[in-house]
């Protein structure tokens, strides 16, 4: 079985009689993510896909901006070690934090647009792409009918890449919000396909400033959620152009900043 599932014993209570059956768990471990010798940041995720984690952080966190500047990521159980290409430096001032990461929480109290502004975000292209209505309504049960963590355990958030079109291109689980997010930007970093102009992001869970902060430093224009944007995350979306999008189901859902790329 997967290391991102463990299967444990529960006591099941119901209408029926007590019983002893085996449970599904989504897998939570720390990753310790390094640039060399040095100790960068712990989260907490679920196992798998953690080069594009750990990519995807350094890339939102404004750390590395291009593909070229990381030679190498090496990963072992709970540990990624990143080299970076001759001749990359690093901003001090980026690195004298310690980040600390839960599964729930993101990168905590670094809300701050400002700190946007200088890892160099800037204003997204404006009224692109233009996307239908109801391609929009459609998007939560194409997410939920690719999750197949989430139906075995029920325990996972998602987040899913998306053509214009509909299509959907990426996909990733974890415990975490943030982490699925970073994964998924991490893929496309990898694969040296940023900035994702022509992409929606669809989200299992709520949008917060942290996921708004990542989909606007990988340059996508159209975020949704099947829950509530934080003020922080809608405020962030008016200052950089974003279509923010949520309450998302198939008959309805509130658009809080960027209504112009929405079609009938």
């Amino acid at each position: 079985m997967a290391r991102n599932i463990l299967t444990v014993p529960v006591q099941r209570f119901g209408s029926a009689a007590r019983a002893e059956q085996q449970d599904l768990l989504a897998v939570e471990e720390p990753l310790q993510i390094r640039i060399g010798e040095r100790n960068l940041s712990i989260t907490m995720r679920t196992p798998g896909h953690d080069a594009e984690l750990t990519a995807g952080f350094l890339f939102t966190e404004g750390i590395v901006t291009r593909r070229e500047d990381i030679e190498k990521i090496a990963c072992a159980r709970n540990v990624a070690v990143v080299t970076l290409a001759a001749g990359v430096e690093l901003d001090p001032e980026k690195l004298q934090r310690n980040f600390y990461m839960t599964s729930s929480c993101g990168v905590c109290g670094k809300a701050s647009i400002e700190a946007l502004e200088s890892a160099g975000c800037t204003m997204l292209p404006r009224d692109v792409p233009q996307v239908e209505e109801s391609l929009i309504r459609s998007l939560p049960d194409k997410l939920r009918g690719s999750q197949e963590v989430f139906d075995r355990t029920g325990g996972l958030h998602a987040a899913g890449l998306f053509s214009a079109r509909g299509e959907l291109m990426i996909l990733r689980e974890d415990v975490g919000r943030h982490n699925a997010v970073d994964k998924l930007v991490g893929r496309a970093f990898l694969d040296q396909r940023l900035p994702l102009r022509d992409h929606v992001l669809m989200l299992s869970g709520r949008a917060s400033f942290e996921l708004t902060q990542k989909g606007v430093m990988a340059g996508i224009p159209v975020m949704a959620a099947v829950g509530a944007p934080s003020s922080l995350a809608v405020k962030t979306a008016l200052r950089f152009g974003m279509t923010l999008i949520g309450f998302l189901r198939e008959d309805r859902f509130n658009v809080y900043s960027g209504p112009s790329r929405i079609g009938g």
